[in-house]
């Protein structure tokens, strides 16, 4: 972990010893020995090898041991759920083929024939009832959606009947979201509960994998590469013509855009946004822009007496609203947009990920101003008028730009007399960290494919609970009137009822300054012009849609 201070000097401020208006990132050619050689450009069969990378890598092939977007997406190449998302997020049939709701808490669910997992066992309704009971236990990170499913019972080999606990208005939207296991193969390799990834658990199916997907495992280095090849026996048809993929973790954005340069890669997930205008005169390069169904925001730890990682040992000074608020007010969000984003990002004032999402109106996304006089007067009036010190916790290989935005964020906020603490870590530590409640700041994300207000407000709006609601709350907020909302559009069916549970709960939360939004950011995918790709609004890459021309 990496532990930075950010301070506020005259003439504009300073990340890391240099002036956010001059950041820039250039080609590291040394970086790139590390690379070469290290993936092939075919296939051994003859047949077409995409090679591709992001800034961060997998966090574990267990797909019910983890909820993170990169992890998510590879692992869906080869764990598929009933029911998946089509090229504009739409839900279309997996291993589902059809579903009927019997019953405001009954759904019955059709199951494909014919379908076989990797490992040649055939597909069942045993399998979709042992997944969903997995997913459930208190180690998965799909906990809260396996809860909302209910209990699944076996009518035959191909159906299933699930019985709600409850109303469930996105029931549908649940079922998108959790990948089904082999039962056998779980039973065989002892892997019948999720590792519990806060604890650093390990299992079998932590670096193996069996699924029923277009893409079959084929070696697993982590931190180095993972390797897949084309199912052949795939129920489904490809469009694309990609038979191997190789997919490298390269943290540095310099050494990764130097890699897509230069030939070694042909697809970068996340482009740093600094390296955008130059790829774009690249007659090698092709770019692919667009809003991403992702919010970036700030938590605070609002549960604790006082701060596990504070200067002041006696309170916790995020209690107070009016910090809350002059935090919120003293950010610079244009600076951070124009300068350090190079305009790839969109401000808001919501906790939303999409701007048009169910629940959603312009006067949610309006954002308080920017305001340094009120937000001093707002820390003198809650009694911190000479600041206090605490340390942020920040991913730097996850979003774009992550460490960069949390080193700005602190420099603005020492105008504050608050002194910050950066602490800079990969992924794989971050995401366990925070889980293990381990942290009194963070820079969070928030994002995927369902637009739906309810995906954000259980587990992020919602007080931490049992039934794994408030999972991703890592700052331990706790607001009955809140959780009353939440919990009412949950369970409501009438549409314009539960619009105005929703409505309201995103009020309070605002209201309260519970979070501090920032942006949603941008989408840069960059790839060899030779290279075709099916770009979604949750920057998910399906390999089953892309495709490598002769190079």
């Amino acid at each position: 972990m990496i532990r930075r201070t950010a301070t506020a000097l005259r003439g504009g401020f300073f990340v890391g010893g240099r002036r956010l208006q001059a950041v820039a990132v250039g080609l590291v050619a040394a970086g790139l020995l590390g690379l070469a050689g290290a993936v092939a450009a075919q296939a051994p069969s003859g047949g077409v090898t995409l090679r591709w990378a992001a800034q961060g890598d997998v966090q574990s092939l267990d797909p019910h041991a983890q909820n993170e977007s990169l992890s998510n997406q590879i692992n869906a190449q080869v764990y598929e759920s009933l029911i998946q998302r089509g090229k504009q997020l739409e839900l279309v049939p997996a291993l589902a083929t059809a579903w009927t709701a019997e019953g405001p808490r009954r759904w019955r669910v059709t199951l494909r024939p014919g379908v076989r997992f990797h490992d040649g066992r055939p597909f069942t309704a045993e399998d979709v009832k042992f997944s969903v009971e997995r997913a459930a236990a208190g180690s998965s990170d799909l906990r809260v959606y396996a809860l909302a499913l209910g209990a699944v019972k076996v009518i035959d080999p191909l159906t299933v009947v699930f019985e709600l606990p409850r109303v469930n208005p996105v029931f549908l939207e649940h079922l998108s979201v959790l990948p089904i296991m082999s039962r056998g193969w779980a039973e065989a390799h002892r892997a019948t509960r999720p590792p519990d990834l806060k604890a650093r658990e390990e299992g079998h199916a932590t670096r193996h994998a069996n699924g029923t997907g277009p893409y079959m495992l084929v070696r697993r280095e982590a931190d180095a590469q993972t390797v897949f090849r084309r199912n052949p026996a795939w129920w489904g048809s490809f469009e694309g013509n990609v038979d191997r993929v190789i997919f490298r973790p390269i943290a540095n954005d310099a050494t990764r855009t130097a890699a897509l340069a230069s030939g070694e890669v042909d697809f970068l997930l996340d482009l740093a946004p600094q390296d955008a205008e130059r790829l774009r005169r690249d007659p090698a390069i092709r770019l692919m822009e667009g809003p991403e169904n992702r919010i970036l925001f700030i938590g605070l730890d609002q549960a604790r007496g006082q701060l596990l990682h504070g200067s002041l040992k006696d309170r916790n000074p995020f209690q107070d609203r009016r910090v809350r608020q002059a935090l919120y007010q003293a950010i610079d969000i244009e600076l951070i947009r124009t300068k350090l984003m190079r305009k790839l990002a969109w401000p808001t004032g919501a906790l939303m990920p999409s701007p048009v999402g169910h629940g959603q109106d312009a006067t949610l996304e309006q954002r308080l101003p920017y305001d340094l006089a009120a937000a001093q007067r707002l820390m003198a009036e809650a009694g911190y008028a000479e600041g206090f010190g605490f340390t942020l916790d920040c991913p730097n290989n996850r979003y774009l730009n992550d460490e960069q935005i949390c080193l700005a964020l602190a420099s603005m906020w020492a105008r504050l007399k608050v002194k910050v603490q950066v602490q800079a870590m990969p992924r794989t530590l971050f995401f366990p960290k925070l889980q293990r409640g381990d942290t009194s700041a963070y820079l969070l994300g928030w994002g995927g494919a369902i637009t739906d207000a309810q995906i954000t407000l259980t587990p992020l709006y919602h007080s931490p609970g049992a039934d794994s609601a408030g999972a991703w709350n890592f700052g331990g907020v706790r607001n009955a009137a809140l959780d009353r909302h939440v919990e009412a559009a949950a369970q409501e069916a009438d549409p314009v009822r539960r619009m105005a549970s929703i409505r309201a709960a995103v009020r309070e939360f605002q209201a309260q300054v519970h979070a501090l939004p920032l942006h949603r950011q941008a989408i840069v995918w960059a790839m060899r012009r030779n290279v075709q790709v099916v770009q979604r609004p949750d920057n998910w890459l399906e390999w089953q849609w892309v495709r490598v021309e002769g190079r």
